[in-house]
């Protein structure tokens, strides 16, 4: 039998050195079960570091990192950035603290699964990929507006990924090599939103290598459960969608006119309303499918009103260096 020699850069002994980065925003109700899914990580525990960066949080989020860092069997490097009141300045400062030559980003509130970074790793055997992105699946809700996000997968991959200028990942679940970030700068500190597109764009723009997307390499995260925070979520994707076209040159989104958010509405009210009711009645459709209709014209209309009213602050142009 003819056995071929291994090589070393087959996946099973692709093992290269990994920094996750966290931003925390006053987040001690979500760190003890991100911790306990970072201690479940199939990932060799020798070859990757955990740099928590607190970003001025007024709760008790830098002592339960400090306390955490210290009996733990895993690396964790509790950090601070009081500078900037921006999670994107926040990753800069876990980056800059990072010794790994693969940078990995997810936030306090996701959960990663045990094979997070097994999966996510994995694809940089090729050396041509620069970025993965993971996917981003829901954390079983129980409201209407959960169920409703979690029906439209708000927050998977697959949209950006799938973005008419340039696909990217978003910054919850999301690989980038640093020689990348070492020929492209770090994320814009002083950008509140849309910082994810913004350097994965930056990236693919100079060519230096591909983006990757890895199903498998799944993070879950809990979508809004009050109409106040899905405004603001939405609000926020509109803000995004201006600064990019700002930064990038990027088609904005087109308004709806009250004209179109008028025939929308009375075609639910008259038309799909009632046949949902019916097929409520018999069993086929629930009060996620009633309402679909009335909750994405809200969404709408908070992403509207958030790129109307977004102005890209000057000092969001400026790009850090490593």
């Amino acid at each position: 039998m003819n056995h071929q020699p291994v090589d070393a850069t087959t996946p099973a002994s692709f093992l290269p050195m990994v920094s996750v980065v966290v931003p925390i925003y006053n987040g001690e109700t979500d760190l003890p079960e991100l911790i306990n899914c970072l201690l479940s990580q199939t990932y060799p525990k020798d070859r990757v570091e955990y740099l928590l960066v607190d970003n001025n949080s007024s709760d008790r989020t830098l002592t339960i990192l400090k306390t955490s860092a210290e009996n733990c069997p895993i690396a964790i490097h509790p950090l601070s950035e009081t500078q900037i009141q921006s999670s994107y300045a926040a990753r800069n400062t876990g980056i800059r603290a990072a010794t790994g030559e693969i940078i990995v980003f997810t936030d306090a509130d996701c959960r990663p699964q045990p094979q997070w970074l097994d999966a996510l790793i994995k694809p940089f055997v090729n050396k041509e990929v620069v970025i993965i992105a993971g996917e981003i699946l829901a954390l079983p809700g129980t409201t209407l507006l959960e169920q409703h996000a979690d029906r439209q997968e708000t927050l998977s991959q697959k949209h950006t990924l799938n973005h008419s200028f340039r696909p990217y990942g978003q910054t919850a679940n999301l690989a980038i090599r640093r020689i990348a970030l070492e020929k492209v700068g770090l994320f814009r500190p002083y950008l509140t939103t849309g910082g994810d597109a913004d350097i994965c764009w930056r990236i693919l723009g100079e060519n230096i290598g591909r983006l990757e997307f890895a199903p498998n390499a799944i993070v879950q995260h809990r979508h809004r459960t009050t109409l106040q925070e899905l405004q603001s979520q939405w609000r926020r994707y509109g803000r995004s969608n201006r600064y990019l076209h700002e930064l990038h040159s990027v088609d904005l989104m087109r308004d709806m006119t009250p004209k179109e958010y008028g025939y929308r509405l009375g075609r639910w009210l008259l038309k799909e309303l009632p046949r949902d009711i019916k097929k409520a009645i018999a069993g086929q459709a629930t009060l996620v499918d009633l309402l679909n209709t009335p909750i994405g014209l809200f969404t709408a209309r908070a992403r509207s009103g958030g790129q109307r009213d977004a102005k890209l602050p000057e000092n969001a142009k400026i790009i850090e260096r490593l």
